[in-house]
């Protein structure tokens, strides 16, 4: 079980309040100053390390076993040179850094293949009838905006489309990877995403170090750009295009069941043997495609949690796990606001709901 961390000087949960949560072993982290393309320095890794595994908790020490994520450079999405970075250097500074990693412990590297941005919602403090607040998709908004408006409304810093992991490297290049997309295919992205798993899956499998790539988020097109991690048909080609076992998924089920039309208690049944880490978290859809983010509970929206950790439990999946986007609760809607989806109360209390699935369905698997 692993618990999502962003560093003491970029996150309001703090390493002592994780491991005082009931199985919790993993931190999730990663060096996020780091932009796409660079090389992780092994002083940096080895430092952020250190800072986890002197934490005990009443079962051990957290280990840091978990990158979640080193990013892929659009070069090596698009096949090409672009923003002063040919594909090759992108993927000898990837192999760089995963060979520090895996002399520094780290078994699984996290990452995306979306193209110009990552996840999106359009309401980071949605209100619930609870009172608690968290994030929300709308897709008529998205449907209404070009990405011109997107740019404008992220640069006013107060637009209603707002861009959890949109680092303002990325956004000062906006227009430059927008327009060079145009007419970029879903095929060209297979092609480009091939090309770079042969390159770098012989160094995962020489020094032990497992990629998992983690689903679109939401799970379809956006703004013209071809997304190729989207449903069950994307996740077979992706694990196709390099059969190494090396080569496997972050199965998020959040993100995958935001298009209505994927199954995640399949797509764990089916993909079982390729997945190194999940995220399990819950959704609701409000109306057509737009839905709210809600609590890790099977019964609280649309997404069977109790039947994700039923799989994993029946196949005693060995891999790593952890809870995914926690509402706002208590005093992080008020005082203590914090990273929007990564507050302490709400994870905390995904982190106990899906061990007690585990606990109870290996029990009966016994």
């Amino acid at each position: 079980m692993g618990f999502r961390w962003y560093g003491e000087s970029n996150d309001t949960v703090s390493l002592d309040e994780i491991r005082q949560i009931p199985g919790v072993e993993t931190i999730v982290w990663a060096l996020h100053h780091k932009q796409a393309g660079e090389v992780w320095e092994q002083d940096e890794i080895d430092a952020e390390i250190a800072k986890i595994t002197t934490k005990q908790t009443s079962q051990g020490f957290l280990d840091a076993e978990v990158v979640e994520s080193v990013n892929i450079h659009e070069s090596i999405k698009l096949g090409k040179t672009i923003l002063g970075v040919s594909r090759d250097l992108a993927i000898d500074n990837y192999i760089i850094t995963l060979k520090r990693l895996a002399k520094s412990g780290v078994k699984v590297v996290t990452y995306n293949f979306m193209p110009v941005l990552d996840w999106l919602r359009t309401d980071f403090w949605r209100l619930l009838p609870d009172g608690s607040t968290a994030l929300y998709y709308d897709d008529n908004i998205v449907k209404q905006l070009s990405p011109e408006k997107l740019i404008a409304d992220m640069e006013n810093a107060g637009g209603r489309l707002t861009l959890p992991g949109w680092e303002p490297e990325r956004l000062a290049h906006f227009r430059t990877l927008n327009e060079t997309y145009q007419g970029v295919m879903h095929e060209d992205m297979y092609r480009n995403y091939k090309y770079f798993l042969d390159a770098v899956i012989p160094t995962c499998e020489q020094f032990d170090i497992k990629l998992a790539v983690h689903p679109d988020d939401p799970a379809f097109d956006l703004f013209s750009w071809p997304r190729v991690v989207s449903n069950k048909k994307g996740l077979a080609t992706v694990l196709s295009l390099n059969n190494s076992k090396y080569n496997g998924l972050c199965l998020c089920l959040g993100s995958f069941s935001s298009n209505p039309e994927n199954d995640a208690v399949d797509a764990v049944e089916t993909f079982i043997d390729r997945i190194h880490f999940s995220h399990v978290r819950n959704i609701k859809f409000t109306k057509g495609a737009s839905f709210s983010e809600v609590g890790h509970r099977a019964c609280e929206g649309d997404v069977d949690t109790t039947g994700i950790m039923r799989v994993y439990a029946k196949n005693n999946y060995q891999g790593y796990i952890r809870p995914d986007h926690g509402r706002h609760l208590w005093d992080e809607n008020t005082k203590n606001r914090p990273r929007p989806g990564y507050g302490l109360y709400d994870r905390a209390l995904g982190t106990q709901y899906l061990l007690g699935c585990w606990d109870a369905f290996r029990r009966i698997e016994r």
